[in-house]
């Protein structure tokens, strides 16, 4: 199983890791790829229709400001994509949402939160996905959420110790 992560730009390669950082940490095969939805469509439509070749479950798409790239990614495929908006330009990532978000009816794009937190939410709503047709990989995520759950009672007992 493997997930495409795809930016507009170098300017979101930390986004990237992010979401990548998430799939490793599950052993899901990931990669990520600077793909312009404006500047070079035609590129981007080769690497969809490749990764689809290569068993390709997921895209992610990360783009900032304009954002189409989750959309278009969404428009040539039928699997599964998430978009991440990017919280850079003068709005902070609120136009690059709202971008990504108001998608036309049948084209859905999985929209996460804007900026770090999106992507590594982008990464844990791939692995969840996947776990629907993966047991083990369910089982990892249901331990990695047990052990959230534990370090965040650990840091709070610290708290109280003083």
């Amino acid at each position: 199983m493997k997930v495409s992560i795809v930016i507009g730009s170098k300017t979101d390669i930390d986004l990237a890791k992010a979401s990548a950082e998430v799939l490793d940490s599950f052993n899901i095969q990931n990669t990520i790829n600077v793909l312009s939805a404006h500047r070079m469509p035609e590129i981007l439509q080769e690497h969809i229709n490749e990764a689809l070749g290569n068993e390709t479950k997921i895209f992610i798409g990360i783009a900032g400001m304009a954002a189409h790239l989750a959309g278009n990614i969404a428009a040539h495929t039928s699997v599964p994509v998430i978009g991440v908006p990017g919280d850079g330009g003068p709005l902070n990532g609120f136009d690059a949402l709202l971008s990504t978000v108001q998608m036309p009816k049948g084209v859905p794009v999985a929209t996460v939160a804007i900026g770090k937190a999106g992507a590594i939410n982008a990464g844990h709503l791939a692995a969840q996905m996947l776990a629907i047709s993966d047991e083990n990989l369910a089982k990892a995520i249901k331990e990695a959420r047990i052990q959230q759950k534990q370090q965040l009672k650990k840091e709070n007992d610290e708290l109280q110790a003083g």
